[in-house]
């Protein structure tokens, strides 16, 4: 299986990609992970909603274009379908067998998703309503993406 995950914004902070790293190589066996990260457009101090909705809107299709054809696409969005680890491992348990071999998950950035983008995703799903930022739910989501591996192979995560 392939999995993209699609980013706006660099991530900074060592222990966050350290902690992705650790996650990545864990992988490896199950899935080929790739992490492509953009850089977030510029939004000017005081947006108009308009104006904001532009910076989005192109930021989303700068987005959508790192995204491999024919992925079956999930965009975390804090308004999104709250999933359990479980529900995450067998959407994924469910896709494979279909012969979804390719998924995709894009994270927004600092202002989040344009409403074009929300509508090309097959699921949104959202990890909490708490906002987290874009670079902690990156490691947030390798993690479950790992976890959910460990799941339907029935082998044990927490020791």
């Amino acid at each position: 299986m392939k999995i993209t995950i699609v980013s706006a914004g660099k991530l900074k902070e060592n222990y966050l990609r350290e902690g992705i790293t650790e996650f990545v190589k864990r992988l490896r066996p199950f899935a080929q992970l790739n992490i492509v990260e953009i850089s977030e457009e510029k939004m000017p101090d005081s947006p108009s909603a308009r104006e904001k909705e532009k910076i989005l809107t192109i930021e989303g299709s700068r987005l959508l274009k790192q995204v491999p054809v024919d992925s079956f696409l999930f965009v975390l969005d804090v308004y999104g379908k709250q999933l359990s680890s479980e529900d995450l491992a067998e959407k994924i348990r469910v896709l494979a067998l279909s012969g979804k071999s390719n998924l995709a998950f894009v994270i927004g950035g600092t202002f989040g998703l344009s409403a074009d983008l929300r509508k090309k995703a097959d699921l949104l799903i959202s990890f909490s309503r708490m906002t987290f930022t874009h670079q902690m739910v990156k490691l947030l989501l390798v993690e479950q993406i790992y976890r959910a591996f460990k799941i339907n192979r029935g082998e044990p995560y927490h020791w």
